[in-house]
């Protein structure tokens, strides 16, 4: 039983510790970029030894891939929506939703990923061809049934998907810009709401699921 309980505390430690670099990580590659980034830096934004990141994350890439698939895990969880939906209007309004709250909890982890596929994925390009593109092709059937189901209009499946994605990563990438037009103020609880009843009615209208 001691044992057991000790192996449980390592394990919740370790939790713990890798959490809060990732959450340091996230933030200084946000802002810094991965060359900009170093690994001492992460390390006092954690206010840990340095030490301590070479114990979880022997090296930067290996820390950088990480915050990139959390991130997309987190937007993976946003897509269940599509495959629980009765139709296109509940999951695709489901998904706005979503991503709207993602990019307002996890706006660091959106701008890293923003930032290295604007420069041509240096580091993830393998996570782009194969992770990204089986999951855009699984979306896409999605929608491609909706269609010959007669429940949505026949429009390009793809192109709604990039329409998605800019419209909700938006609110992440250029919050700063968002906050200038907003009297340089956060968007309040009320203003996210009206955010997504806007996207998911122009977007919903769009595609004929209401009128």
């Amino acid at each position: 039983m001691t044992s057991t309980r000790t192996t449980n505390s390592k394990k919740l430690r370790r939790k713990e510790a890798e959490t809060l670099i990732l959450s340091a990580a996230e933030k200084v590659f946000a802002e810094a970029g991965f060359g900009g980034a170093t690994m001492q830096l992460i390390a006092d934004v954690a206010g840990l030894p340095k030490a301590n990141l070479h114990y979880y994350f022997p090296t930067k890439e290996l820390l950088y891939r990480q915050v990139v698939q959390n991130i997309f895990e987190i937007w993976l969880q946003a897509a269940d929506s599509f495959d629980n939906a009765e139709g296109p209007e509940d999951g695709i309004g489901a998904y706005i939703d979503a991503k709207m709250e993602i990019s307002r909890r996890h706006p660091d982890g959106s701008k890293v990923w923003a930032s290295e596929v604007m420069h041509g994925a240096p580091v993830i390009q393998d996570y782009l061809e194969t992770t990204l593109t089986d999951w855009t092709n699984g979306r896409i059937k999605v929608i491609e049934r909706w269609i010959a189901e007669g429940r949505m209009q026949p429009i390009d499946p793809r192109q709604l998907l990039y329409m998605l994605w800019a419209t909700t990563q938006h609110y992440a990438d250029f919050g700063h810009q968002i906050e200038t037009l907003n009297h340089g103020a956060p968007l309040s609880d009320a203003q996210w709401e009206e955010a997504k009843s806007t996207i998911k009615a122009i977007i919903l209208r769009g595609i004929g699921t209401i009128s």
